[in-house]
């Protein structure tokens, strides 16, 4: 029994790995300087995880802090966000790093960008 839970937890991690480089590969491609912003907390392990994903995969993103920046913190609110990290991308809020919505996203809006 054990061994059967062994394989399917390799299986499952392998096959979200595998996702999360063709999610990377897709917004590497797709995002442009400017279309992934994401309002960040100084405290927030969540945030600097996904910090060091996007830094990691070289896409494109900003990143702005909630405490120390007035304008930020204005952006926050507006979202009605409960949490960070929060992610407007191309003007869409996605609360969390949601790669997959991400991709989606810019995907359907590239049609529309100039």
């Amino acid at each position: 029994m054990a061994l059967i839970v062994a394989v399917v937890w390799g299986l499952s991690t392998w096959a979200r790995q595998g996702s999360h480089e063709t999610q990377a590969h897709s917004l590497r491609e797709t995002a442009k300087p400017g279309d992934i912003v994401m309002l960040s907390s100084l405290s927030c392990v969540y945030c600097t995880q996904a910090r060091q994903w996007f830094e990691a995969e070289r896409i494109p993103y900003a990143e702005c802090f909630i405490e120390s920046n007035a304008q930020c913190a204005q952006r926050y609110r507006e979202t009605l966000a409960q949490g960070t990290p929060t992610f407007l991308v191309r003007g869409q809020v996605i609360l969390g790093l949601d790669r997959a919505r991400m991709v989606v996203l810019l995907e359907q809006t590239k049609a529309v960008q100039p």
